[in-house]
């Protein structure tokens, strides 16, 4: 084990004169308290399950906060994101602690609060936004660094300091039960949007943490924290752009590891990865925490340390300074490593650097806590807030089919049948982050504390002129048929039928998406496919609204439904905007952010694979999705014209710039995603058969039109080559702007000229946009 380590401030990202006379004083104990959290009033003892893997067997066995922190604490974990706390209460309790900290400890170091923050901030009554998919499908990433803001905003008036998001995992296989905390398939979507949601959060003074670094999301067969045997080319081009993006143009604060191990390597003791690539070459000066007990799992889960001090060896030398939730590893276990001096405390000292150095950077030195300072009301779910989730939720809704049916007259006296698993029920408009289904279904009689309208509920508000019945049908995933009668009946009496279908989140098999919740098969749960079937057999036109975390092969729907609504958990101002897009109010300007599949014998899949990952003679199993990536309809119509390449050879280590027009020729207001594609002719290794440059989302008015100017970074279309070297080659690249991957409308070409170039983290990795209106 290599435990090559400086403590410079070049190494560690310390200039602060005050981290290093601290350090200078600390004794281990002092030191490795730093490095540790502390979670009290956890889930999992019996309450309804886990909330975190293995919960239960690998806590640790603490005594009571006073007893743990005597020589400080680093971390405090989830002091609201565990239990249904009263915001003020919450508050106060904390200002104690933090007290207790600074007056009761001999250095007087408060203690870094961090919580959830996926779909908002994960604390009773606080606003819940969409879930990732849904930022992803509005590709607006603007919209999301507002809500990051205002997330920021919700943790910094508690007293909160870091946030355990954004998730920077590409989607790679549908079946993975945390796609719906993913925000696309595409690296250069979930980058953007990420990153600007890491810049809306640490607006506020809060810390934004990257997760999962690296490859989580690509394990086998879609199993939670399954091997990933992902090549070193495919970590390097696909999975790790994000992250790239979100340390070195959005400025994150802090990274979390990943749960994996790559080709056997598990990430948690990774130096190349932790230090080697993240430190070294980006320059990440953050600190890196563990995903929870991922320490220990090196020695329990992954059979790479022979113990919980081996572990935290691993871990600690590998670049991990803070294990969470807990100190499992890096308290008693450690400190007997650095005793008998297999372990030298200059590698403890690195990571206290970087810990305490976030603190000061955070304010947490100067800090001065009063619990009787505390608001007497910290409103979590303010308007500002609802109108933020509101105007997410109406961008990232998806209109996959329409025959004309939609959108519908809200003042007719039709008779329309609401049918469903998820038509009356709010906890079906949340992810498996919200608190309500991550916290609150494991405290049942605890009331949600939010205004939220089911989609019955909404669609009663939004068409006042009908007359709407309802009826359940089945639940989401039992086999239980009795229902179907009922709900069959209800949509022959009526000239239209609403279904509302898809998932339940939930935890570890207690939902159908979410951490722990992954798919044997993508047909629709339980026997919700089952009721669709027998109210199309009806005659009856059906609308299908699907709210769920993964997309479904629902290529049977789309062939025979009326029209098909897909939502990504929308949160909690969800049902009224698909209520708004069925009634026309709001027109569809979602896009999908992964692809629709056909079956689940295509996964994994991605739009970005090269030709032979494409539909073949010499294979029976059609990989081509119902719906590609990018695709999404409107009410209005949008013509796209005069593609303009300006250069027609431009050097490989400057810019491409591509014009065009685009103009609603409709007769209402509508919003375009502009979708700039490219294909590399030739290349020594192979390339995807087209990759998306950029994006542009334009507001136009009927009859108004836009000129788009995508202003391309060629590092965009690097890849590693036969030296697994990032490169842009010369050579032939096709453009095409369309309305998705597999559809172009205007097409062009630019030649790539030069020698071959290498790049680096000082190349441009953002597309700049200019949208001139006519």
């Amino acid at each position: 084990m290599s435990t090559d380590v400086s403590t410079t401030s070049a190494a560690t990202g310390v200039d602060d004169p005050r981290v290093a006379e601290l350090v200078a004083r600390m004794t281990l104990e002092e030191k490795l308290a730093q490095l540790v959290g502390l979670w009290e009033g956890r889930g999992g003892s019996g309450e309804g399950g886990d909330v975190a893997p293995m919960q239960d067997a690998m806590q640790a066995d603490e005594s009571g906060f006073e007893e743990y922190a005597r020589h400080g604490l680093g971390h405090l974990t989830r002091p609201f994101g565990t239990a249904p706390i009263d915001p003020v209460e919450g508050a106060r309790a904390l200002a104690v602690k933090q007290r207790w900290l600074t007056e009761h400890t001999r250095l007087g170091i408060p203690a870094l609060v961090h919580e959830e923050c996926l779909t908002g901030l994960a604390a009773w009554k606080a606003t819940t936004f969409p879930a990732p998919l849904s930022w992803g499908a509005s590709f607006h990433p603007e919209l999301v660094e507002e809500m990051g803001a205002a997330i920021g905003r919700s943790m910094a008036a508690l007293g909160v300091h870091q946030g355990l998001a954004p998730v920077l995992d590409v989607v790679r296989d549908a079946r993975w039960g945390r796609v719906e905390e993913c925000i696309s398939e595409d690296p250069y979507l979930v980058g953007t949007v990420a990153t600007a949601y890491v810049r809306g959060v640490q607006s506020t003074g809060v810390g934004a943490t990257l997760k999962h670094f690296v490859g989580y999301s690509n394990s086998r067969a879609g199993r939670n924290l399954a091997p990933v045997h992902a090549g070193p080319r495919e970590v390097t081009d696909v999975l790790l752009p994000p992250f790239e993006m979100a340390v070195l143009d959005g400025g994150a604060d802090s990274v979390m590891n990943s749960y994996a191990e790559i080709d056997g390597l598990p990430v948690a003791a990774d130096a190349g990865l932790l230090t080697g690539l993240l430190r070294e070459r980006w320059g990440f000066a953050g600190t890196v925490v563990s995903d929870y007990f991922a320490v220990a799992f090196l020695h329990t889960l992954h059979g790479v340390a022979a113990d919980l001090g081996d572990a935290a060896a691993q871990a600690l030398v590998a670049g991990i300074d803070v294990e969470l939730p807990t100190g499992t590893a890096y308290l008693a276990p450690l400190a007997a490593l650095v005793r008998s001096g297999e372990l030298p405390e200059e590698v403890v000292d690195r990571a206290v650097y970087r810990v305490l150095a976030q603190k000061a950077r955070l304010g947490l030195l100067d800090a001065v806590f009063d619990e009787t300072a505390v608001d007497d009301v910290i409103d979590l779910d303010p308007a500002g807030h609802r109108a933020l989730a509101t105007r997410l939720a109406e961008e990232s809704v998806v209109l996959l089919g329409n025959d004309g049916v939609l959108p519908l007259d809200p003042g007719t006296g039709s008779r329309i049948a609401v049918v469903g698993p998820n038509a009356d029920d709010t906890s079906a408009l949340f992810g498996c982050y919200s608190f309500a289904n991550h916290v609150l279904a494991q405290h049942p009689g605890t009331e949600l504390g939010l205004d939220v309208s089911s989609v019955l509920g909404a669609l009663r508000a939004e068409l006042t002129g009908a007359n709407i019945e309802y009826a359940r049908g089945c639940d989401v995933d039992t086999a239980d048929t009795t229902g179907l009668a009922v709900a069959v009946a209800a949509a022959r009496e009526a000239e239209l039928c609403v279904a509302v279908v898809g998932d339940r989140a939930g935890l570890f098999g207690r939902g159908t998406s979410g951490e722990g919740c992954d798919a044997e098969s993508l047909d629709l749960p339980g026997v919700q496919r089952q009721l669709v079937e027998a109210l199309l057999d009806t005659g009856t036109p059906v609308v299908l609204v699907l709210l769920t975390g993964r997309p479904y092969a629902v290529g049977w729907a789309l062939d025979r439904c009326a029209a098909v609504v897909q939502a990504f958990f929308p949160g909690q101002e969800g049902a009224a905007a698909i209520a708004g897009v069925l009634s026309g109010r709001v027109n569809p300007s979602g896009r999908l952010p992964v692809s629709l599949p056909r079956s689940v014998g295509a996964q994994p899949y991605s739009y970005l694979h090269p030709k032979l990952g494409g539909a073949s003679s010499v294979s029976n199993i059609d990989t081509e999705p119902v719906r590609p990536f990018g695709h999404g309809l409107s009410y209005t119509a949008f013509e796209h014209a005069d593609l303009r390449v300006v250069a027609e050879q431009v050097a490989t280590d400057s810019a491409i710039q591509v014009v065009s027009r685009v103009t609603n020729t409709g007769d209402r207001a509508g919003t375009e995603i502009v979708q700039l594609y490219a294909t590399d002719v030739v290349a020594t290794v192979t390339r995807p058969v087209v990759q998306l440059l950029g994006y542009a989302r334009v507001h136009l008015d009927a009859g108004e039109s836009a000129e788009v100017t995508f202003d391309v970074p060629t590092q965009r279309l690097a890849f590693s080559d036969r030296r697994m070297v990032r490169v842009v080659e010369p050579g032939t690249i096709e453009l095409f702007v369309g309305t998705d991957c597999e559809t172009p409308v205007l097409t062009g070409a630019v030649e790539l000229t030069g020698p071959v170039h290498e790049v680096s983290s000082a190349d441009r990795r953002l597309v700049e946009v200019t949208i001139s209106r006519a």
